[in-house]
């Protein structure tokens, strides 16, 4: 047998290859948008992917397994559990197999059994391999999804928060309470390989450790230390951090079927600053790609700021409108990576680009800036109420600790919270370090409040300078 690890770091999400060398077919579980890498490692070990599964509707990234069932004909297994609101539907065009708690299928002398393991959301299932090839007749590990983490377990409350739909956040924390307790009879030995790392949104306190075990889980996992359904369902609602806005159109794309590359149009390039004013003054939507430094010292009115770094893809899945065309100013090179990365969250009406080389020529263009500054140079005028300080920051970062007179309004709500702020002072913005509140200082100033201030260093060069706090 061949299991191979992939993980993609901006959405902290795990996939795998699983072959039978005897055989030469492999499987690849929980597929990201871009099959490529699944496609080269199979290639070069000599295998045939023949099939695809995943363990649930994921709702934090676009399913690959739609383009390797239409592109390479490959078999689909997937969850037929929950309700008719948790079916897929567009399983008709594509070789597919439905499952239910129990069953079994084989990708060559691999077996993988099935368990139904709802709470995360009521149709997640998980995988229960073992290898036959190897005359195993138990199984080695189990493929948990979002069921459980390497020190969590996936929170309940998506669907009621990212969709509205409300009610089910404690029905899934119940089944959720169930199905640990299945997970605890399984044998301690047993590999854990879960489809999230730290850094995603589907939990509240995920490892960093890329697998664990049962045994592992069952001594050290907060959730699986409740024996008492009422006060596990308590704690786990509890602290669940903010789910991106992007989460319930992932949900619907992935249910519905993503569209296939072929489908997506390539952005055409902006080649003059006149194109680009023109479509600034149409209000067309437009993100700078640029660093913040460089962005606070010159842009173009009406353009948002979201970094190209490893937090591009969260932010851009909060603030970017799925339902409009997206244009970008960043560096030639990049636009690849960054179309792959946009798309990997399903933004895929991306119309084009100007180079930054060019923007850099248009200097007529850059005319707006903003001001950052230490908390020392504004913290007598924050005191005193002649300015309006906004903190971007999580909900659980505020409950820690926050800077007296501060408003909370956190940065993926910003844009559609702008009413609430007090326009009749300055504005000064702050986060925990300076670079989400600096997204926020573009975003303000886009929407038309123009005097804002960046607090450098934020809540933690506040809190150093040894300046109140609550």
């Amino acid at each position: 047998m061949l299991l191979r690890y992939f993980y993609d770091e901006k959405l902290a999400h795990a996939s795998y290859l699983v072959g039978c060398q005897r055989t030469g077919e492999a499987i690849v579980i929980e597929p990201s948008r871009d099959i490529t890498p699944y496609l080269q490692t199979a290639k070069a070990e000599g295998l045939k992917i023949v099939a695809a599964t995943e363990t649930h509707i994921h709702a934090d990234f676009v399913s690959g397994a739609r383009q390797l069932a239409e592109e390479h004909q490959v078999k689909l297994y997937l969850s037929d559990e929950g309700d008719e609101n948790w079916k897929y539907l567009y399983l008709d065009s594509v070789s597919h197999q439905l499952l239910k708690d129990g069953d079994q299928f084989t990708i060559g002398n691999l077996v993988f059994g099935v368990m139904h393991t709802p709470g995360h959301t009521p149709e997640s299932i998980s995988f229960l391999l073992t290898d036959r090839g190897g005359q195993a007749d138990k199984p080695m590990g189990i493929f948990t999804g979002d069921f459980v983490f390497v020190g969590d377990v996936g929170r309940p409350d998506l669907l009621e928060k990212a969709a509205g739909v409300h009610g089910t956040a404690d029905i899934g924390a119940r089944q959720m309470f169930h199905s640990l307790n299945r997970f605890k009879q399984l044998p301690d030995y047993m590999q854990v390989w879960p489809s999230h790392g730290a850094g995603s949104a589907c939990g509240k306190a995920l490892g960093a450790v890329p697998s664990t075990t049962v045994g592992y889980e069952k001594l050290f996992n907060w959730a699986l230390q409740y024996t008492e359904e009422e006060a596990f369902v308590q704690a786990l609602l509890q602290g669940q951090p903010e789910p991106p806005k992007y989460f319930a159109v992932m949900k619907q794309v992935n249910k519905t079927g993503p569209n296939l590359f072929e489908q997506l149009a390539t952005p055409v390039s902006i080649a003059s600053a006149a194109d680009l004013q023109a479509l600034i003054n149409q209000g067309e939507q437009i993100i700078d790609t640029r660093t913040t430094q460089a962005f606070a010292q010159g842009h173009a009115e009406g353009t948002i700021n979201i970094p190209y770094n490893k937090s591009f893809v969260s932010w851009a899945g909060w603030i970017v409108d799925y339902n409009r065309p997206l244009y970008l100013l960043a560096d030639a090179g990049t636009i690849p990576a960054i179309l792959r990365d946009l798309r990997s969250i399903g933004i895929d009406n991306v119309a084009g680009y100007m180079d930054l080389a060019v923007l850099a020529q248009s200097p007529d263009l850059l005319t707006e800036t903003y001001q950052t500054a230490l908390p020392r140079e504004v913290a007598d005028v924050i005191a005193s109420g002649e300015v309006t300080l906004i903190d971007v920051r999580n909900q659980g970062e505020w409950e820690e600790g926050h800077i007296p007179g501060a408003q909370h309004i956190m940065l993926g709500t910003l844009a559609s919270r702008l009413d609430e702020i007090a326009t009749d002072k300055p504005i000064v913005v702050q986060c925990r370090s300076g670079a989400r509140s600096a997204i926020a200082a573009s975003i303000l100033q886009a929407n038309g409040i123009k005097n804002v201030t960046n607090l450098t260093g934020g809540y933690l060069a506040w809190e150093k300078e040894g300046l109140i706090l609550v």
